[in-house]
């Protein structure tokens, strides 16, 4: 190998050529690993995780087939319970309870009694509880004369049917003018005297205990 000045010096031709030699090694081993790579199809250790899960097929869950909403084991339907129409509410399956807003009102004022009516049967019932059928009374504090009564000169009202669940209540509110009244409004009627007084409310044979309130 010759340069333009002359001969090189033995010790830095094979210096030279041992430089060339290790890049042609290097060249070599570089081709050889892109051509394993393209056989083995690229894979690289990053890629282990993604290409193992990317294999694996999910297999669906076998299940007995379904049966239709409300279907029993012959698969007839059932009938829905909140279909069930709830039947009347006899008298015996309610109670009744009355109390008074304040428990002195002067005279003049018109005290408000309040009505709660509670299915106290195990089922649901029906009733109406319209203002006609309600009774509201006001007696003196012995029970022995019945002042007014809230049917006496409105005995008619609009009907309220509810249908109460077992425990459930309707609650109603009553205003008294605090005059007396006669059955069918007959007669005169007059404020009450101050004094001590009892409410009962009534439905049907269902009857409150009295609740005793005053009038200053």
């Amino acid at each position: 190998m010759l340069e333009p000045n002359g001969p090189l010096p033995p010790e830095i031709y094979w210096r030279r050529r041992a430089f060339a030699i290790g890049i042609l090694v290097v060249a070599l081993a570089l081709v050889m690993w892109v051509v394993l790579a393209v056989v083995r199809g690229g894979d690289s250790p990053g890629d282990t995780k993604s290409a193992a899960s990317s294999s694996v097929v999910a297999k669906p869950a076998e299940s007995a087939p379904a049966k239709p909403s409300g279907a029993g084991d012959s698969g007839a339907p059932k009938p829905s319970t909140s279909l069930v129409a709830a039947g009347p509410c006899p008298d015996q399956s309610l109670a009744i309870k009355v109390t008074v807003e304040q428990p002195t009102y002067k005279s003049g004022e018109q005290p408000v009694f309040g009505i709660v009516i509670t299915n106290i049967s195990s089922v649901a019932c029906t009733r109406d509880t319209g203002s006609g059928l309600q009774q509201v009374s006001v007696h003196t504090l012995d029970g022995q004369r019945r002042l007014w009564s809230s049917t006496d000169c409105y005995p008619d009202g609009q009907p309220d049917v509810r249908t109460m669940n077992r425990g459930e209540q309707a609650a109603f509110t009553v205003t008294w003018s605090g005059s007396t009244s006669q059955p069918n409004c007959a007669g005169e009627r007059v404020q009450v005297p101050p004094g001590a007084y009892n409410v009962v409310a009534q439905l049907g044979s269902v009857r409150s205990a009295a609740e005793p309130f005053n009038i200053a």
